[in-house]
C-alpha cells in the first residue's frame, strides 16, 4: 500500500473505529472495575482501609475482686498506668527505646521480651512499662511531640491492702509466660496480658480475669499517632467477684502474733465443713511486689533466701507427724478392738523399752509407769505406743493409715500442694530392706509419727477435725469444695467422745498444759517432730469448744524444739475466734515463753522443705522419697 493510500478516508474512518473501541473497553473495564472497589466491595475496602488509618489498643479488663467471707477486701484494683509504643518494624521500635533510654532503664533482657511482644503482635501497640508510676507518666507527657508512637494507657493495677497477711492464700499476679501461652488454658491471652500465678489468683483465673476491651488509635502512613481517640472503644466485662471462707479479722491476727523469726504455718479450719478461717505461713512475701513485675534484684533476694518466703508450709512442706499421729494410731487400735481406754501395756514405761537387739527411749527418762490409753494420750507416752503400733501389727496401721487419707492430698483449692507420704502396703517394706528382711519392729516408728511417714499440715488438721465432728473427714476449701469423696474414721459415737476427752486430758493435765484456757475447753495434741537437720519441729492441733468443736487449728513450727511452744499459739488463734479481741489471752501478746536463737535456722535445709518456685517456674515436683530417721522420742 503506498502512503497516499494509508491516508485514504475510509481506512482513516477504520482505524478510528477500532480505536474508539478499544478505548471503549478500556473505559468499560475500568468502569466496572471502579464499580466493583466502590460499590460492590466497597465495605471491605473501607474495613482495609480503617485498618490501616486505625490501630487497636487493647483494654485489660478489671480482675475480680477477693473477699472474705463478711465481704471485706482481700484483693482489690486500684489506677494504673502503663506505657506502650506503636512502631512501623523492630528497627523503628529498637529506635524508640533508645529514645525512651534517658526515662526508662531498660536493661537488655527486658528488651529482648519487648521485641518478643512486638513480634508476637506487630500491628498492637507493644508494651514497654506495666505500672508505670506518675511521675514517668508526667514525664512522657511533656515529651510526647518527640516521641511518635507512644501511647499511654491507663489500667486497673491489683492490689492487695493486707499485703503479706494474706500472700500464701491470695498468691500473686505476673504477665504471662512464653510457655504459658503454648498451653491450651492460656490459648485465648495476648502477650503482656497479666494473669495469676500463684494461690487464689492462679487456681481461680477463669473466673477472674474477665473480658478484655479495646480501643483505637489514628495513624499516619508512617505509624505515628495523630489522634488518641479515632473510634469509640469496645468496654471491657469485669472478672467475677470471688468470695473465699477467709475471716479475715482472725487471718489478721494469726498474722500479727507468729514469730517473725520462726518458719512454719498456722491453719484455722472449721470442722463441720472444711472452710478455711485462716491460713498463714512464715515467712511470708509481699504479693504487690509482683504487680507489674518484680524487680530482677527483689526476686534475686527472695529466691535466694534460705527462709524460703515463697514457700506456702501450710500445704507444699511435709514434716514427719510426731505424736500428733498417736490419735491416729489410738483410732486405729480402738477400731480393731485391740485396746479399750482403760487398756495398759505389758511393759510400764521406765523411760524406755528393749525391742529385739535395740532400746526404744521414751521421751521422759525417768519413764511414766504403767498408764492406760487416755493417760498414755495426755501424756504422750512413747513406750506405750511402741507396744501399741506392735500389737496393731504393720498391715492394718497400713491399711488404716491409707484410708484415713495418710498418703493423698487434702484436696485444698490452692495450687501446688504436696502428696502426704506414708507407705502403701507391706510390700514398700520389701522393697527397702528385701522380702522377709524387716520384722514388725518397723510399727514402733510409724506409731510415734516418725519413720516413712511425712505430713502436710492441712493433711492433720483435716484428720483432726474428723475426731472433732464425729468421723468426717472434711475437704479443705477456701472457695468452692472440690468434689473428692473424702475418708471417713468410722467409730462409735461413744469412741469419738473417750478420744475426745483424751485430747482435753492433753491440755488439762498433760504435754499441753500451758496452753489451757479459763473460759473455753480445749482439746489438742502436741507433737515434737525429729529433724535430722538442726533442732525439732514443734506440733500443736487442737479443736474447742471441745464438747460442740466449731473451730480447729493447726500450728506447726521448723526448729521450736517442743510442741509446747506451738500450742500456746494455737490456743491464743481459737481463744481470739471464740471469744473475741476482747478476750483475756489477746492482749497478752508477750506472755508466751519462747527459746528463739537469733537465728532458728540451721546451717543445711530441712529435707522435708520444697523449693520455692520462680514466678515463671513450672508447678512443684512429685514429693520425694521419706528416709526414716532414728526412732526415740517424741512428744
Amino acid at each position: 500500500m503506498s502512503g497516499r493510500q494509508a491516508f485514504h478516508p475510509f481506512l482513516l474512518a477504520q482505524r478510528g473505529t477500532a480505536v474508539a473501541r478499544a478505548l471503549l473497553l478500556v473505559f468499560g473495564l475500568l468502569g466496572l472495575s471502579f464499580f466493583r472497589l466502590q460499590v460492590l466491595q466497597h465495605d471491605k475496602y473501607r474495613l482495609r482501609s480503617e485498618s490501616n488509618r486505625l490501630r487497636p489498643v487493647p483494654l485489660p479488663a478489671p480482675r475480680g475482686l477477693i473477699l472474705d467471707r463478711r465481704g471485706r477486701i482481700i484483693a482489690e484494683n486500684v489506677p494504673g498506668y502503663s506505657v506502650l509504643v506503636l512502631a512501623a518494624n523492630a528497627d523503628s521500635l529498637r529506635a524508640m527505646l533508645a529514645r525512651l533510654e534517658p526515662l526508662v532503664a531498660l536493661d537488655t533482657e527486658q528488651v529482648r521480651r519487648i521485641i518478643q511482644r512486638y513480634r508476637a503482635a506487630p500491628y498492637e501497640p507493644t508494651l514497654v512499662v506495666k505500672d508505670a508510676p506518675f511521675a514517668l507518666v508526667a514525664h512522657l507527657e511533656e515529651r510526647r511531640s518527640t516521641l511518635p508512637g507512644l501511647v499511654i494507657q491507663t489500667e486497673p493495677k491489683r492490689m492487695y491492702p493486707d499485703s503479706t497477711a494474706v500472700a500464701h492464700i491470695v498468691g500473686y499476679v505476673g504477665e504471662v509466660t512464653e510457655q504459658e501461652l503454648a498451653t491450651p488454658d492460656y490459648g485465648d491471652r495476648r502477650p503482656g496480658a497479666i494473669v495469676g500465678q500463684e494461690g487464689l489468683e492462679r487456681e481461680y483465673e477463669d473466673s477472674l480475669k474477665g473480658s478484655d476491651g479495646v480501643r483505637f488509635v489514628e495513624v499516619d502512613a508512617l505509624g505515628r499517632v495523630i489522634r488518641d481517640e479515632g473510634a469509640p472503644a469496645l468496654a471491657t466485662e469485669p472478672g467475677h467477684v470471688i468470695r473465699t471462707t477467709i475471716n479475715l479479722d482472725l487471718q489478721r491476727f494469726v498474722a500479727s502474733i507468729f514469730p517473725a523469726t520462726r518458719r512454719g504455718a498456722i491453719v484455722a479450719m472449721d470442722p463441720r465443713s472444711g472452710a478455711i478461717l485462716a491460713l498463714y505461713s512464715n515467712p511470708a512475701y509481699d504479693p504487690n511486689a509482683f504487680v507489674g513485675g518484680i524487680q530482677r534484684a527483689s526476686w534475686r533476694a527472695i529466691n535466694e533466701d534460705p527462709a524460703r518466703p515463697l514457700l506456702n508450709r501450710a500445704i507444699a512442706t511435709r514434716y514427719p507427724p510426731a505424736s500428733t499421729f498417736k490419735l491416729a494410731i489410738a483410732t486405729m487400735a480402738l477400731r480393731h478392738g485391740v485396746v479399750s481406754f482403760d487398756s495398759h501395756m505389758p511393759q510400764p514405761c521406765r523411760g524406755g523399752i528393749q525391742i529385739g537387739n535395740r532400746f526404744f527411749r521414751c521421751w521422759k527418762t525417768e519413764g511414766h509407769g504403767s498408764l492406760d490409753l487416755v493417760g498414755a494420750i495426755a501424756s504422750s507416752c512413747d513406750v506405750y505406743f511402741y507396744q501399741l503400733g506392735m500389737r496393731l501389727g504393720v498391715p492394718n496401721l497400713l491399711e488404716d493409715g491409707n484410708a484415713m487419707g495418710f498418703r493423698s492430698v487434702s484436696g485444698i483449692d490452692l495450687p501446688g500442694e504436696l502428696t502426704s507420704a506414708f507407705p502403701a502396703g507391706p510390700a514398700y517394706y520389701d522393697r527397702l530392706y528385701g522380702r522377709g528382711r524387716w520384722t514388725n519392729a518397723v510399727a514402733v516408728n510409724l506409731a510415734i509419727g516418725q519413720g516413712e511417714n511425712a505430713q502436710t499440715l492441712i493433711n492433720m488438721v483435716r484428720f483432726y477435725a474428723a475426731l472433732a465432728n464425729g468421723g468426717h473427714v472434711p475437704t479443705p476449701y477456701l472457695v468452692r469444695e472440690r468434689a473428692a469423696p473424702p475418708p471417713v474414721v468410722q467409730l462409735p459415737e461413744s469412741t469419738f467422745l473417750g478420744v475426745r476427752q483424751a485430747l482435753i486430758a492433753v491440755v488439762e493435765r498433760g504435754t499441753a498444759r500451758g496452753a489451757r484456757l479459763e473460759r473455753l475447753r480445749l482439746a489438742g495434741k502436741t507433737g515434737t517432730a525429729q529433724n535430722p537437720h538442726g533442732p525439732d519441729h514443734g506440733w500443736f492441733i487442737g479443736f474447742a469448744p471441745a464438747d460442740a468443736p466449731a473451730i480447729v487449728v493447726g500450728g506447726i513450727m521448723e526448729f521450736a524444739e517442743h510442741g509446747t511452744i506451738v500450742a500456746r499459739y494455737v490456743a491464743r488463734v481459737v481463744e481470739h475466734y471464740l471469744l473475741g479481741p476482747d478476750s483475756a489471752r489477746a492482749a497478752d501478746t508477750e506472755n508466751v515463753p519462747l527459746r528463739i536463737p537469733e537465728d532458728t535456722a540451721p546451717r543445711s535445709e530441712p529435707r522435708d522443705s520444697a523449693a520455692p518456685r520462680s514466678p515463671r517456674a513450672p508447678r512443684p515436683a512429685a514429693p520425694r522419697p521419706i528416709t526414716a530417721p532414728a526412732p526415740g522420742k517424741r512428744r
